[in-house]
C-alpha cells in the first residue's frame, strides 16, 4: 500500500512520460497486491476448511462420545434404579424392625418408668416422714438447746439421765435418790452395796456454762479464758463433792461426777488432763452416760452375787432336800420295776395257757368233722 501511494505521487508531480510510467507501474503493483491477496485469501480458505474439517470430526467424536455417555447413563439408570428399588426395601424392612423394636422399648420403658415411679412416690413419702421426723427433732434439740441454756433445767435434765440409768440398772432396793445424810446435804443418788458396804454418791449437777462459753469462743484469748473457767468450776465442783458427800462411814470413800454428754466427757479428758487426775486423786471419778451404765451393770453383778452369797444355806438345805427326793424317786422306780417284771411274767404265763386252749380246740373241731384221728390222741397231746 505504501509503494502504491508512492507510484502515485511520483506520477502527479512529474510530467506525462512519467506518469505513464507511473500508471504502469502501479498497475502492476496492483496486480501483484492483489495476486497476493487473492493468495492470502486461498491460503485463509484452506486453513479455515481444514479447521472446519477438523472442528467436524472433533464434532463427530463428540457426538459419539455423547451417544456412548448417554447409553451408559441409561444402563447406570437402570442399574441404579434397582438398586434404588433394593435400598428402599432394605430400609423399609429395616424402619419395621426398629419400629417393632422401638414400640418394645418404649413399652418396657413406660413400665419400667411407671415401676420407678411408684417407688418413687413410695422414697417421697419416707423422705416426707423422715423430714416431719427431722422437724420433730429439730424441736426437740431446741427444747434440749432451752434446757441445757437453763441451770436448773440443765441440773434436772442431768438428773433425769442419771436417775433413768440407775433405775434401768438396778431393783429398787439398790438405790435411793435424794437421800438425806447426817449432815443434813441431799445428794443425787445413793447406790446401796453388798456386804454392808457404805452407799456409793452420785452427783449429777456438773457444771457446764463454762463449757458452753469454750465453744462459743473464736479467738484464742476468749478460749484461753473460757478455759480457764472451765478448769476453775470443774475443780470447784470436785471439792464439793468431796467436802460434802464423802463422809467416813456413813458413805463410800469415791463418789462419781456424773457428765451426761458424752461429748463433754471427752473433751474434759482430752484438753483437761490435770482437772482429771486431780478428780482421781480426791476419789472423784467422772463418768459419762456409758461408763455410769457399765458401773451399774458392775453393781448389779455384785448385788446379784451377794444375794447368791446370803441364800446360800437355803439353797444348800433345798439341794439335800432334791436329793432325799431323788432317793425315793429311784426307790419306787425300782418297785415299779419289779411289778412290771412279774406282771411280764404273769402274763407269759397266760400266754402259754392261751395256746394250749386253742389246740385243744382245733382238735375237737377236727374230730367233729369226722376225721379219722384216734381220740386218744386228746390225751397224749393233754400234758
Amino acid at each position: 500500500m505504501e509503494t502504491l501511494a508512492h507510484f502515485r505521487d511520483l506520477a502527479l508531480g512529474r510530467p506525462d512520460g512519467l506518469a505513464a510510467i507511473a500508471a504502469v507501474a502501479l498497475l502492476v503493483a496492483a496486480a501483484v497486491f492483489l495476486l497476493g491477496a487473492a493468495r492470502r485469501r486461498r491460503r485463509i480458505a484452506r486453513q479455515a476448511a481444514a479447521q472446519a474439517a477438523l472442528l467436524e470430526a472433533r464434532l463427530s467424536a463428540v457426538l459419539a462420545a455423547q451417544a456412548e455417555m448417554t447409553g451408559r447413563m441409561q444402563t447406570m439408570a437402570e442399574i441404579f434404579g434397582a438398586r434404588q428399588s433394593d435400598l428402599n426395601r432394605a430400609i423399609s424392612e429395616r424402619l419395621d424392625g426398629m419400629a417393632h423394636k422401638l414400640n418394645a422399648s418404649v413399652g418396657e420403658a413406660s413400665r419400667a418408668t411407671g415401676d420407678q415411679l411408684a417407688q418413687m412416690q413410695e422414697r417421697i413419702a419416707v423422705i416426707d416422714a423422715a423430714r416431719k421426723h427431722i422437724g420433730d427433732l429439730a424441736g426437740q434439740v431446741a427444747s434440749l438447746s432451752g434446757i441445757l441454756s437453763n441451770k436448773q433445767a440443765r441440773g434436772a435434765f442431768g438428773q433425769g439421765r442419771m436417775e433413768a440409768i440407775v433405775a434401768d440398772g438396778l431393783p429398787k432396793a439398790g438405790y435411793s435418790f435424794q437421800a438425806t445424810l447426817s449432815s443434813g446435804v441431799r445428794p443425787d443418788c445413793l447406790v446401796h452395796l453388798p456386804n454392808e458396804a457404805p452407799p456409793l454418791v452420785i452427783d449429777a449437777k456438773f457444771p457446764l456454762e463454762a463449757f458452753n462459753a469454750l465453744k462459743a469462743a473464736e479467738t484464742p484469748e476468749a478460749v484461753k479464758a473460757a478455759e480457764a473457767r472451765f478448769r476453775a468450776d470443774v475443780i470447784r465442783h470436785v471439792r464439793d463433792i468431796r467436802e460434802r458427800y464423802i463422809l467416813p462411814g456413813e458413805t463410800h470413800d469415791t463418789a462419781f461426777m456424773f457428765v451426761p454428754s458424752e461429748a463433754v466427757f471427752a473433751e474434759i479428758h482430752e484438753r483437761f488432763e490435770d482437772v482429771v487426775q486431780r478428780a482421781h486423786r480426791a476419789r472423784i471419778v467422772i463418768v459419762s452416760p456409758s461408763l455410769l451404765l457399765l458401773s451399774i451393770q458392775v453393781i448389779q453383778a455384785l448385788l446379784r452375787d451377794a444375794r447368791l452369797k446370803e441364800q446360800a444355806h437355803v439353797i444348800q438345805a433345798e439341794v439335800i432336800k432334791l436329793m432325799e427326793d431323788v432317793t425315793r424317786l429311784d426307790e419306787r422306780v425300782r418297785k415299779l420295776q419289779a411289778h412290771f417284771a412279774q406282771t411280764q411274767k404273769d402274763v407269759d404265763l397266760v400266754l402259754v395257757s392261751s395256746d394250749k386252749v386253742l389246740a385243744r380246740g382245733r382238735r375237737i373241731e377236727a374230730i367233729g368233722e369226722g376225721a379219722d384221728e384216734d381220740p386218744s390222741g386228746l390225751r397224749l397231746a393233754a400234758g
